[in-house]
């Protein structure tokens, strides 16, 4: 037989064998069901946790090596005064330096038109966040315009704003001398260049911002500085520390992804919690998965017999129930995979809670490994009676 014959062969066996693994999950449509559904679920909740994970996470895998965050010793929502972004530029191994602060801006005066807004200096910004796009006549417009801000894609699409609207923004923190709204106009929209970079946020010129609050003039933040080589970040930082030491406002620097994990920590470690969710969930589908199996297994203990008299060695039998096991966690697992993604894709429910909402590849991957090994960890045991099955007590056991 050519080996064109034996390829042929080795195919049509398979679908035989594919046939009757079908077949047998046919046997009880109800019991089969309810698996599914059950696994279905199971892989649903592990897709969508995984999403909210790395909405709360994002910041801490875009942090970037080469930079850095100063924020006052004491607390974040302190201020840090706007002058020593001259002081911590001169300090050997930093490169760029730019500054931020909160504004809370509110669209509308509603509350869930909410998002990250916050005044900066444009080209510093820019060049210290390189994963943010911004075509280069908008970034002149922007340099141009004293009223000017940019935003993000992501921001655009949920208000469907466009270059050259003028939006007016009232913020609890900071109002306007006068009590009036700050306005300003989009001369430009950025994109991101990397998966999971944020672009809900508003930017804003700082010396806009900074003439026209009604209070706090001269104060920022937070600094974000961006140094020459990765490796030197923990002597930067206590460098930095060290030039404002016994200063009315000290300063706490420390590496961007450090201090992302930390304002992701204050709301708990998500990490310990997906586990937790998880670990008890896929327990349970085990449980579930595996008594269906077994339960199969019993039912057909007579059939086994026959098809092992018939020719069936004892690992095709052994693999025939593994098949089975592993084709009602793939159809379930991969099915809520899928499920998962699809609703993902369809961008956050709640864009200022979760402005980073997406299941990235490698959780997918994850995810399929998983059914995988359900599949395998579910049917081994019922596998391993049915292979170490006897002919003469199967056939005679409903006799």
């Amino acid at each position: 037989m050519g080996r064109e014959d034996r390829s042929t062969q080795a195919l049509l066996n398979s679908m035989k064998f594919l046939s009757l693994v079908w077949s047998n999950l046919k046997r009880k449509k109800l019991r089969t069901a309810l698996t599914l559904l059950s696994i279905f679920v199971a892989f649903l909740l592990y897709g969508l946790l995984c999403t909210i994970k790395e909405a709360f996470t994002a910041g801490v895998s875009m942090a970037d090596a080469d930079r850095l965050i100063v924020r006052h010793k004491v607390s974040l929502i302190m201020e840090l005064p706007v002058s020593y972004q001259t002081r911590i530029a001169q300090i050997p191994g930093v490169n760029t330096v730019s500054h931020f602060t909160w504004f809370n801006g509110i669209y509308q005066n509603e509350p869930k038109n909410f998002f990250g807004s916050f005044p900066v200096d444009p080209e510093p910004f820019l060049a210290i966040f390189p994963e943010f796009s911004l075509p280069e006549d908008q970034k002149q417009a922007w340099l141009k315009t004293r009223t000017g801000a940019i935003i993000g894609q992501g921001l655009a699409d949920r208000f469907k704003w466009k270059i050259g609207d003028r939006i007016p923004l009232v913020s609890p923190i900071w109002p306007r001398k006068g009590d009036g709204a700050w306005e300003f106009e989009v001369v430009g929209i950025f994109k991101a260049t990397k998966k999971g970079a944020d672009t809900s946020g508003l930017y804003f010129r700082y010396d806009y911002f900074d003439e026209g609050r009604a209070y706090g003039e001269g104060s920022i933040g937070w600094y974000a500085v961006r140094i020459n080589d990765p490796n030197r970040a923990t002597e930067i930082a206590q460098a930095i520390d060290n030039q404002f030491a016994n200063s009315p406002h000290e300063t706490k620097a420390e590496p961007e992804g450090a201090f992302m994990q930390g304002f992701a920590q204050q709301i708990g470690d998500i990490g310990t919690i997906l586990i937790a969710i998880l670990s008890a969930v896929f327990f349970t589908i085990l449980l579930v998965a595996g008594n269906t199996m077994a339960q199969a297994v019993r039912e057909r203990t007579e059939e086994l017999g026959v098809l092992k008299a018939m020719g069936f060695s004892n690992e095709l039998v052994l693999s025939l129930v593994l098949a089975e096991s592993c084709v009602i966690a793939a159809v379930g697992g991969l099915a809520g995979l899928g499920l998962a993604w699809l609703i993902t894709a369809g961008g956050s429910p709640a864009p200022a809670i979760l402005p980073v909402f997406y299941l990235p590849p490698h959780y997918v991957i994850i995810g399929a490994t998983l059914v995988l090994a359900l599949g395998l960890v579910a049917g081994a045991l019922p596998a391993l009676h049915a292979m170490r099955l006897r002919i003469a007590v199967a056939l005679r056991r409903d006799a």
